[in-house]
């Protein structure tokens, strides 16, 4: 028998997934929110978005040419490309472009080569440069606005935003507080809960996008609209989404019926800010979350407790990001308690013993 026959006669599988084409499905799922995002916060917002993107590219091209990789067959691929766009919707939309830049760096050369590319990183790239640059930079990274739709009277125009986007020019009567922000200072005034949402826009027009916060916190039912996109080209599965919503709406609905006066309601956790956009393309990426189904309900859930501790306790009024990179660490973990039993081995892998007939 020749080799030829050889190679031919194998019980081979051909998938058709490829990694080029669940990142090009996972970047159709965010488009409609991206696009309409863009056109509620205007030319800063497409600025920051064109350079975010690009300059993650950039980095992962110089990455690549230092360690002697193959760069266009690499950037192919589109994972660096989704991850300037994650990065993008997670920063304030009117951020001068070095926030951009900075960000890039961190999450492609630091969070993602530095662990040996693709594939092997431990964190989530795109969370680990908005972390790096909110701990370091928390003025430009928590300078939000209300949405000034593009074209419309008040919005900045092309000249305008050049100058806020490059020349950090950024008119002060535009600033203003997210919704989780806003709450959690008045808490820190005093103001109870109960009294302060009466200031902050109504859980439709949240849902809808008409809010501040980044990219990724407004628009929450086009977000909502894209993961179960994914969930149903089978890009993703429910087991994640599902326990981090549900996580964080089940802890935070049992506390506000204990005390509604300091802990805002589940459904406000739910639509403010960026849990449907952790829910369904952050806590899912495939290399930094556990592989077994139990495990995935695990880490969801471990998710949604986190970003209510740190949105309730911490000193940021977001906690997507940190819970996310928390749950991150502990993915190992989980995959080794939750692995599977082999088949004709027992829970601990040891080999069953069978019986005499």
């Amino acid at each position: 028998m020749s080799i030829a026959t050889i190679s031919k006669s194998g019980p081979f599988a051909h998938g058709f997934n490829s990694v080029q084409k669940t990142m090009f499905t996972v970047l159709l799922a965010l488009v409609p929110a991206t696009a309409f995002n863009l056109y509620l916060f205007g030319w800063p917002a497409i600025l920051l978005f064109t350079v975010t993107v690009g300059a993650c590219v950039a980095v992962e091209a110089g990455c690549l040419m230092l360690a002697d990789r193959p760069v266009r067959a690499t950037l192919a691929d589109y994972s660096a490309v989704l991850t300037g766009w994650l990065l993008a919707m997670s920063l304030p939309p009117w951020a001068p472009w070095w926030v951009g830049v900075l960000a890039a760096v961190f999450a492609i050369a630091l969070a993602k080569h530095a662990f040996g590319g693709i594939g092997q990183n431990v964190f989530n790239p795109a969370m680990v440069g908005r972390t790096v640059l909110l701990v370091s930079f928390p003025v430009a990274m928590t300078a939000w606005v209300m949405p000034h739709p593009l074209f419309s009277s008040g919005a900045p125009g092309l000249a305008e935003a050049i100058a806020i986007t490059f020349g950090g020019h950024m008119p002060d009567t535009v600033s203003a507080a997210s919704a989780l922000g806003y709450i959690k200072t008045e808490l820190s005034r005093g103001i109870p809960v109960t009294q302060s949402m009466a200031q902050v826009p109504d859980l439709m027009d949240m849902a809808r996008g008409y809010r501040a916060g980044s990219l990724g916190e407004t628009s929450a039912i086009l977000i909502l609209a894209g993961g179960l996109f994914l969930m149903a080209k089978r890009v993703i599965s429910w087991h994640i989404p599902l326990s981090v919503m549900g996580g964080l709406f089940l802890i935070a609905a049992i506390f506000h019926a204990v005390d509604s006066a300091h802990f805002a309601s589940g459904t406000f956790h739910l639509v403010s800010g960026a849990t449907f956009l952790g829910a369904f393309f952050i806590a899912t990426d495939y290399v930094t979350s556990p592989v077994s189904k139990k495990g995935q309900i695990i880490f969801g859930l471990g998710c949604g407790a986190l970003i209510w501790l740190i949105r309730n306790f911490a000193g940021y009024p977001e906690g997507v990001a940190f819970a996310v990179l928390l749950m991150n660490g502990l993915a190992p973990i989980i995959d080794q308690y939750t692995r599977p039993r082999a088949f004709g081995r027992n829970s601990k892998g040891e080999p069953l013993q069978l019986e005499k007939p």
